[in-house]
């Protein structure tokens, strides 16, 4: 075939992992064009397919992406399920005419020949990348070195632990990263207070500052996260203390405060029902509970769904591993909920 050299490929990308990069550079250091055809298929992976698409139109822009939202149920290599595949490719595809077609698997001889391409295998023995979207799915962190970071940050799940002060945050994150052998983000606003406040105040500069260094260090735990990190307070919480002890909020802060809401898997607040430790960088067991109702009036406002959490320290372990059990990052929040059989 001569002209225009035009690759493609297709596959679940269930998750994304350096094999499947190693499939799309070959075909795009070889080709004009490149085309990937992302499937849909919710019984594999809970990950959505936009978010799986998003991933290779990230990592490589010049890829043309193709989101397959409905292909055909069946899966097999009878002659009945391959024209089946066939006809929904060439559907999609509308019409364009491909050259090449990449793939490290069987379907590569009937697909490549339906489309009058040549069959382009690239490293079928995993010899290269000795990785699969199961091993990946069975242990995210095991198989680590072989997805990308863009890619991980997307299978962590991030946990972030609120509350008033002395409510217990710091200790029942350390304790739970401790059980559940991950890494955890301490409250950055500890060490910050205490290396700058003046009269034991902070600006409205110093808070936006605060909140940025938090977010960059947390994003830095992100990929040694061994499947969740565990986070003791975010930007919402600074927020509120701006509020607090200036009557008004930085418009950066403001900025991050709102991002927060969005940014995390889970929450969980912690109660003000453990007794009340004082410190310097404290004001008092009054204001500490007129802070939780503050911060619960805040998150209803923002529509954040939250977990409380109260009791002994054992019992709040326990409430926070129930949750964490039953919770799955891209299901709706209700699914921890739904009746259990």
């Amino acid at each position: 075939m001569t002209g225009l050299r035009r690759g493609l490929t297709l596959g679940k990308f269930a998750p994304f992992h350096r094999g499947h990069q190693y499939l799309i550079e070959t075909a795009l250091a070889e080709m004009d064009e490149v085309i990937v055809l992302v499937y849909d298929f919710p019984g594999v992976i809970n990950v959505p397919l936009n978010v799986r698409a998003n991933w290779i139109r990230r990592l490589y822009p010049a890829v043309r992406v193709i989101e397959a939202w409905d292909p055909p149920p069946d899966v097999g290599n009878t002659h009945e399920i391959q024209r089946k595949n066939e006809e929904y490719i060439f559907a999609l595809l509308q019409g364009t005419r491909i050259s090449h077609f990449y793939s490290s698997e069987f379907y590569g001889a009937h697909v490549s020949a339906a489309l009058g391409a040549i069959n382009r295998q690239v490293d079928s023995q995993r010899e290269a990348f000795p990785v699969s979207g199961t091993a990946v799915r069975a242990d995210p962190y095991g198989c680590r070195q072989f997805i990308h970071p863009l890619v991980y940050r997307d299978l962590v799940v991030n946990a972030v632990f609120l509350g008033a002060p002395s409510t217990g945050k710091t200790t029942l994150v350390q304790a739970l990263a401790l059980e559940l052998r991950t890494v955890w983000m301490p409250e950055y606003g500890r060490e910050y207070w205490d290396r700058y406040q003046v009269n034991n105040r902070l600006s409205l500069d110093q808070l936006v500052e605060l909140a940025e260094r938090h977010l960059c260090r947390e994003e830095l735990l992100i990929p040694q996260a061994n499947n969740l990190l565990l986070t003791d307070t975010n930007a919402i919480t600074t927020y509120l203390f701006s509020l607090y002890y200036h009557g008004t909020a930085h418009p950066r802060l403001i900025e991050l405060a709102d991002q927060a809401a969005a940014r995390y898997d889970v929450v969980f607040v912690c109660d003000v029902d453990i007794p009340y430790e004082d410190s310097p960088d404290r004001s008092g067991e009054a204001n500490r509970l007129m802070f939780h109702r503050r911060l619960l009036g805040d998150l209803a406002a923002r529509k954040i769904h939250y977990f409380p959490v109260s009791g002994s320290h054992a019992a709040r372990m326990d409430r926070v591993f129930g949750v964490l059990n039953r919770f799955s990052k891209f299901d709706s929040i209700a699914a921890v909920f739904a009746p259990q059989s």
